[in-house]
């Protein structure tokens, strides 16, 4: 028989669970969005209230996915959270989704955003760009292949230091940094010039939104997370209230830093803020702190994502091979050398951004049917939990809601994508077909 990895020993606790967390949503969007709420909103308080209300939102959302994670302990994730509310077909079109595109663009994205810095440090490796970036995604791999325990760690104190470097910058910012209280006058009133407040408020919902990305996909290893209908539901809030801090705060020093007008490109703005705080030396240690983040970010991603196929080899949608986990180290070592195969092709062929703007909206949507199943399984099974989300049903519903005002803005700016994003996703519904088809001439 094969060994799959619900069979392994559950060794993640709280802290790893949460590294998870906010290892993979702080990537190097905290150094980008900022500008671009200040530059929308154009007062003080609408930015810094947006990325409150948003982490609020987003906490209802965390809360949500904690109580689908302690009905359901085991590897997938939203994959699980899907089949259960909404039917076996639904989750596997996310899976098919995930699998091809999102995942594996995701990590190309990643990569190819930690080679650009890593230029900054290295400017003798100009041109070699990709190459940097496949080197990236399989050092990373190879490093989740060696173990759970051993890349838990590893992503365990790449966060911490990333949450201190940030914090290093807030301090240094209101200690050396030449910078003026100011920029915050007035701290209500909008500036000249600035887009109408409705266009700003979508704008800028897209973009703060878009920062917290990505907490619910450390539901993916609740297979592995020890007593999860406890550790999971609390490393989700910790996770995204510790997110929601660190972006306010980085925020303020940044307006500290650079007066709003500054808010006209995010590169520049960052680059401005780096400048004021340690002169020629701010762009070089930026540079740092996003390689830092971004291989973090990147590291969580390649942990949590394969146990997604892992979910679905089990029930028969994916390969068996992909559910195999290697001997002393329980890790599904073919699942995770797939994705790295696929993010090095969209690496090569330099047109992941493009593929995965395509599908922005799906995931989105699948998210959101994912939060919605807990209407339906709450509704099936009323008890049996050991953790029950706060404000039920407010939360859930205001983060559905969050998402479905996120996806109706991304569409009206990107008809096209969003359309044909939904189109290639129901080309999974063939396949599916064929699956079922086989699995009943097996099981005749």
């Amino acid at each position: 028989m094969v060994q799959t990895i619900e069979g392994s020993p559950r060794t993640l606790g709280l802290w790893p669970a949460t590294a998870l967390v906010v290892g993979h949503t702080i990537a190097v969007g905290i150094f980008l969005t900022p500008a671009q709420l200040i530059g929308a909103l154009g007062a003080p308080a609408l930015t810094l209230g947006l990325w409150l209300a948003c982490g609020v939102l987003v906490l209802a959302g965390a809360l949500t996915f904690g109580e689908l994670g302690a009905r359901y302990p085991h590897a997938g994730g939203p994959y699980i959270y899907l089949r259960e509310g909404w039917g076996e077909r639904i989750a596997f079109l996310y899976g098919w989704q995930s699998l091809l595109v999102m995942d594996p663009g995701l990590t190309a994205a990643l990569a190819t955003g930690l080679s650009q810095y890593l230029l900054v440090l290295w400017p003798a490796a100009a041109g070699s760009e990709k190459l940097l970036a496949i080197a990236a995604v399989w050092t990373l791999t190879l490093l989740n292949m060696a173990g759970l325990t051993l890349s838990a760690r590893v992503l365990g104190l790449l966060t911490a230091l990333k949450l201190l470097a940030l914090a290093a910058i807030v301090v240094a910012a209101f200690t050396i940094g030449e910078g003026s209280w100011s920029h915050f006058a007035p701290f209500t009133a909008r500036r000249a010039g600035a887009p109408p407040l409705v266009e700003a408020l979508a704008l800028g919902l897209v973009g703060a939104f878009f920062s917290f990305g990505g907490f619910w996909e450390a539901s993916r290893v609740a297979g592995e997370v020890r007593d999860p209908g406890r550790t999971l539901p609390v490393a989700l809030a910790l996770g995204v209230t510790s997110v929601t801090v660190a972006y306010v705060l980085t925020t303020v020093a940044f307006m500290y830093l650079v007066p709003p007008e500054g808010a006209t490109s995010a590169a520049e703005f960052a680059r401005r803020a780096g400048h004021a705080v340690l002169g020629a030396a701010g762009p070089p240690v930026l540079a740092s702190i996003v390689v830092l983040s971004v291989a973090a970010s990147a590291l969580a991603l390649l942990i949590m994502a394969p146990r997604l196929y892992v979910a679905m080899s089990r029930d028969g949608l994916f390969p068996a091979a992909l559910a195999a986990v290697r001997p002393g180290t329980d890790t599904p070592a073919g699942a995770m050398a797939l994705l790295a195969f696929l993010a090095s092709v969209y690496v090569l062929a330099g047109t992941f951004e493009q593929i995965v703007a395509f599908f922005l909206c799906t995931t989105l949507g699948f998210v959101a049917l994912a939060a919605a199943a807990l209407f339906v399984v709450r509704r099936r099974e009323p008890h049996g939990t050991p953790f029950r989300s706060p404000g039920y049903p407010v939360g859930p519903a205001l983060f559905v809601l969050l998402i479905a005002a996120v996806v109706a803005l991304v569409a009206m700016a990107r008809p096209l994508q969003a359309l044909a994003g939904f189109a290639l996703v129901l080309m999974g519904l063939p396949a599916y077909r064929m699956l079922m088809r086989k699995s009943g001439v097996e099981n005749s």
